[in-house]
């Protein structure tokens, strides 16, 4: 063959191959260049909207239980004493000036309770009631008025705040109520001078003997039913009384610290002291 045409015919092939490849090339580029191209010129949609979360319903609103002993110091308080202190809930203690000063220990016991952080001191009268004689207490309200001064004054108390001995009596902004008529004078005549009576929804009894009427579990079910009778003078609000001089028995104290334990642990019920009781102050 003739070299100058194999020459040829080479040069032939190789701008075959490269005509071939060049166009195959333009062809790969158009065609990613337009799949690119549809790509960015989809529109964006938009993302799916979170679903929001169900809003937490209401937090259900807690009663409030007031904690109340009367008649202190006296041999029950110390017990009574250590399990608020275990327990730490406030209470507030009705205190009998006359029992103050009864002996050295009841005057360290009262001494105890005022510098402690768990207890609000409020006036149960000097002498309760001339010793418990309770007609001849309420007859002259000027005589009643002054054994509660008098307790203020030797007790040094600043808070108004009265109970009045062996009678259920309430005299504030939002209640007046007085559970026997014959004391109603008397009554009156406290609250104009500037006292504020809290009397009790709920009283803890005892028989003679100072025991116990009433095991933990009834007087749990007690404060459930009142509130679920709507019984207390104030709804969602409920004072309840006791008296310190039961808590000197073990079993009964051991009755008590099991009551304070069963409430909280129902996680409806807050505890305060009475001073913070609604509606209590006058404008």
């Amino acid at each position: 063959m003739d070299p100058d045409s194999e020459v040829e015919q080479a040069t032939s092939l190789i701008l075959k191959t490269t005509f071939i490849t060049v166009v195959f090339s333009a062809c790969n580029y158009y065609k990613t260049e337009t799949h690119s191209s549809s790509i960015s010129n989809r529109p964006t949609l938009p993302e799916p909207a979170h679903k929001v979360a169900d809003a937490p319903p209401p937090k259900k609103k807690k009663k409030t239980i007031y904690l109340t002993f009367d008649d202190g110091p006296n041999k029950g308080t110390k017990k009574m004493m250590h399990i608020i202190e275990e327990e730490q809930v406030p209470v507030t203690l009705f205190i009998i000036g006359q029992h103050v000063y009864g002996s050295r220990e009841q005057t360290a016991t009262f001494d105890s309770l005022i510098s402690n952080q768990y207890f609000e001191i409020a006036n149960h009268s000097y002498t309760h009631a001339f010793e418990n004689k309770f007609a001849k207490f309420y007859t002259v309200p000027n005589s009643t008025i002054k054994d509660f001064i008098r307790c203020a004054d030797s007790l040094h108390l600043t808070a108004n705040i009265i109970r009045t001995p062996g009678r259920n009596i309430w005299r504030t902004a939002n209640i007046s109520s007085t559970d026997i008529v014959k004391t109603k004078p008397a009554a009156d005549s406290l609250y104009a001078k500037g006292f504020t009576e809290v009397g009790w929804d709920l009283e803890w009894h005892f028989d003679d003997t100072l025991g116990l009427k009433n095991t933990s579990d009834e007087m749990l079910q007690q404060v459930d039913s009142m509130f679920a009778n709507n019984k207390t003078k104030t709804p969602l609000h409920l004072v309840l009384l006791a008296h310190d001089q039961v808590y000197e028995d073990a079993a009964d104290s051991g009755q008590l610290h099991q009551f304070i334990i069963k409430l909280k642990q129902k996680d409806e019920y807050n505890f305060e002291t009475v001073s913070r009781y609604p509606g209590l102050k006058r404008e």
